[in-house]
């Protein structure tokens, strides 16, 4: 037992002399910022595909992302929600594999989708490490080979789903059309995002085989897309496969990129719509910069700082903590290529009115 006693005294005082020195170390040297270090190689094929490589066997997967700097900004007048509808009819086929583009990688376990928003088109998957080369295939079948399979049947049942993913997120949901009608206050008609991602039944109905052929050939081309894997690869194998599959793709019309336009409002506006919700919202939206200004993370910290640190905010302690008006609050800014929102929203309880809110939250703000 005295040899125990001993043992662990000796232990506990190590303990201490290290803790010592440890801290005399951390007082001497400032503490520094520990970036890791990311394999990351980017290059471009002579068609214009930006590739860009990031090596990392922590887990024996391999995520590939082709990204399209096409979104709905980049719809023509009487075609809007076409960029997301065209995102559909990229999963239905292409000359080499004129089947569902997911079946051969759901039997591997993998997980694919895509994303449409205003500014880009997003299409990934996550494939075990030995399937890389099949999803590099299949990317750039697609991406080369989509219009020789494309057919009037396709286009109308995709039209139908898309349809129906509208009627589901906008047209019957509690304050579904209250995005429509923001964006046509906050941009003037003509600006790219005057109207919104999913777009309107009738110009969904209007959209032809031709039109779908006419935004491939422009929007869907190498030069005007990005492409990269990330993951448990071997960087030189995987620059082969991609030479292979996609450098024989022809490089597609230069698209010229549309500048950022903030709208400048000459007056508030006040709208109000009626819809069966069970609490009155409102809803504060301010035009603000586009994406990467010097001035965006400014806007970012006051929108944490009003509304968004969770039971922390400006808005929560104002009215849901010292006065129980509020069901919700929330502030955020998201910004996009073109321009930014900062956007306040304000869910009242039942029997509150909402001036009453607004009035609080314009205090707030003004603070």
């Amino acid at each position: 037992m005295k040899w125990m006693t001993r043992g662990i005294i000796g232990l506990g005082l190590a303990w201490v002399i290290l803790m010592a020195q440890v801290t005399a170390l951390a007082a001497d040297e400032p503490r520094k910022p520990r970036v890791p270090q990311l394999k990351v190689e980017q290059y471009t094929l002579p068609n214009g595909l930006t590739v860009t490589l990031h090596e990392d066997h922590k887990t024996p997967v391999v995520a590939v992302n082709v990204w399209y700097k096409v979104g709905s900004k980049d719809e023509q007048p009487g075609r809007t929600g076409f960029a997301h509808l065209f995102e559909h009819l990229m999963f239905l086929g292409s000359k080499h594999h004129n089947e569902d583009f997911s079946r051969p990688l759901e039997k591997l376990g993998a997980d694919d989708n895509a994303t449409t928003d205003t500014d880009r088109t997003d299409y990934y998957e996550t494939v075990p490490g030995n399937a890389l080369e099949l999803a590099l295939w299949l990317e750039s079948d697609r991406m080369g080979f989509l219009l020789p399979a494309m057919t009037q049947v396709k286009l109308d049942n995709e039209r139908d789903v898309v349809k129906n993913e509208r009627r589901q997120t906008v047209d019957n949901v509690p304050y579904g059309q209250a995005e429509q009608v923001m964006l046509e206050a906050l941009y003037p008609q003509g600006h790219p995002y005057h109207h919104s991602v999913i777009g309107s039944m009738a110009d969904l109905s209007a959209a032809r085989l031709a039109d779908v052929a006419a935004f491939f050939r422009t929007h869907y081309v190498p030069n005007n897309a990005l492409l990269c894997v990330a993951g448990d690869f071997e960087p030189a194998r995987a620059r082969q496969w991609i030479e292979k599959y996609f450098g024989p793709l022809p490089r597609g019309p230069a698209v010229t990129p549309i500048k950022p336009s903030v709208p400048r409002l000459p007056a508030a506006k006040h709208i109000q719509l009626t819809d069966a919700v069970s609490l009155p919202r409102a809803q504060l939206c301010w035009p603000t910069v586009p994406a990467n200004h010097p001035d965006e993370p400014a806007l970012d910290v006051l929108a944490a700082v009003l509304g968004g640190l969770p039971k922390e905010n400006r808005l929560f302690r104002a009215l849901m903590y010292d006065r129980q008006l509020a069901a919700q609050v929330g502030a955020s800014h998201p910004t996009m290529l073109l321009s930014g929102t900062f956007d306040v929203e304000l869910y009242a309880r039942p029997g509150q009115k909402l001036d009453e809110l607004v009035k609080i939250a314009n205090a707030e703000i003004e603070r």
